[in-house]
């Protein structure tokens, strides 16, 4: 059986956010501790940031800013579910996130069904989260969208099954995503336990090796560079 960053790797490249918006309309955005403009503007509030990303992206005449897989940040800072004096800090985030606008539409990358869903609710959390389950070559994985609209998760069903580039759901906007900025965090996910609706995004320095071994990361599948 092929290991499964094989398999991805030889997929053609995959879209998850409005196909109509071309690659070369992407660009890459850090927003790690080196970036260090956004060090010395400090946004703080959903609204701030998403004007920070809104600059950005002007600036670059584009429509989606991507990045993040194994990046470094201290956005999360803010929210207790990622620091407080029970479990280490969790800073490290371990999917992809693409950044544009609220209600933009999200897609399937390739075929798969509901495993789960749920409303993460919660500053920082995910809020509305979807996660499909695929089998490509015999090898079962999954994939989580977090941060869509509290819409996505209507009439919604396990089992349900959603072809490739099939519109799945939309962004949400930070009254419902967990209060940041609309954008998608895509995350692609080997064994995922009993979790359900759920599944880690931001791990911290010691558990670092698991989530790269069971997160590959998501532009294996979706090649935007």
């Amino acid at each position: 059986m092929k290991p499964l960053v094989s398999i991805l790797k030889a997929l053609p490249p995959t879209k998850i956010i409005d196909s109509d918006i071309h690659f070369s309309k992407y660009i890459p955005l850090d927003l790690s501790v080196t970036n260090q403009e956004l060090v010395e503007s400090k946004p703080e509030s959903a609204i701030e940031f998403e004007t920070f990303i809104s600059n950005y992206l002007e600036r670059n005449n584009a429509q989606v800013a991507f990045g993040g897989y194994i990046e470094g940040r201290t956005l999360y800072k803010r929210s207790s579910i990622f620091k407080n004096d029970a479990v280490p800090e969790r800073n490290i985030h371990i999917g992809l996130d693409l950044w544009t606008k609220a209600d933009t539409a999200v897609l399937a990358p390739l075929k798969g069904k509901v495993h789960s869903f749920r409303n993460n609710i919660g500053l920082g959390d995910y809020g509305p989260t979807i996660i499909l389950e695929h089998n490509v070559e015999n090898e079962k994985f999954y994939t989580l969208y977090g941060h869509l609209s509290l819409e996505s998760l209507e009439n919604l069903n396990v089992g349900k099954v959603f072809d490739k580039g099939e519109k799945i759901a939309t962004l949400g906007n930070a009254t419902v995503n967990g209060d940041y900025a609309p954008h998608l965090h895509f995350q692609i996910i080997k064994n995922i336990e009993s979790y359900y609706g759920d599944y880690p995004g931001v791990c911290n320095t010691n558990d670092l090796n698991f989530y790269i071994e069971n997160c590959p990361d998501p532009n294996l599948l979706l090649k935007i560079t």
